[in-house]
């Protein structure tokens, strides 16, 4: 059909992720320093890969116990990506770079 694009290509895939805004949640159990390492690590990453189109939410299950279950979250921290789609969620401080840009799907796995 003409006009009309399956995004599926490598180059595509990269297209679509540079107009799309990203949505992650962190979640975390107050200010702790893993916490604060983990909202450290992915506010560098963020800056550094997504060229300002994102936006964090962090969730204190502290203040707030409710929201983690929207997400099922069962360990502190936890990052999860809402948008694009698919959901993803890592688990940790996010001091692994590499680990985390596989994670989010800025990278491909090795």
């Amino acid at each position: 059909m003409k006009g009309i694009s399956i995004m599926g290509t490598k180059e595509e895939k990269q297209v679509r992720e540079a107009t799309d805004k990203w949505v992650l949640r962190l979640y975390v159990a107050g200010q702790t320093p893993k916490a604060l390492t983990a909202f450290t690590n992915l506010k560098k990453i963020c800056e550094e890969q997504l060229d300002g189109k994102y936006s964090i939410e962090v969730i204190d299950l502290l203040v707030n116990p409710q929201l983690g279950n929207e997400d099922q979250i069962l360990a502190l921290p936890t990052l999860v990506r809402k948008l694009p789609v698919p959901v993803r969620k890592i688990i940790g401080d996010l001091s692994n770079t590499e680990r985390v840009l596989v994670g989010l799907d800025l990278l491909p796995d090795s």
